[in-house]
């Protein structure tokens, strides 16, 4: 059983076991893809913009105790 792999804009990536199944899925937006070239492309550095800032801390900020 072939394992075909299949890519979606809004819903992401999933396997279809069956030729059928491929196809159905390929008359509603998904597109085959080969996870070897995807993984190539993944392989490279990623750019230091992409780190996520520290978050907000939320809530009353504490008050400081004199002593």
């Amino acid at each position: 059983m072939a394992e075909i792999y299949l890519m979606h804009p809004r819903h992401g990536v999933k396997i279809a076991s069956l030729e059928m199944e491929a196809q159905h899925d390929e008359m509603h937006g998904w597109v085959r893809f080969d996870p070897a070239d995807l993984e190539e492309e993944l392989s490279e550095p990623l750019v230091e913009d992409s780190v996520m800032a520290e978050p907000r801390r939320r809530g009353r900020p504490r008050q400081m105790q004199d002593g």
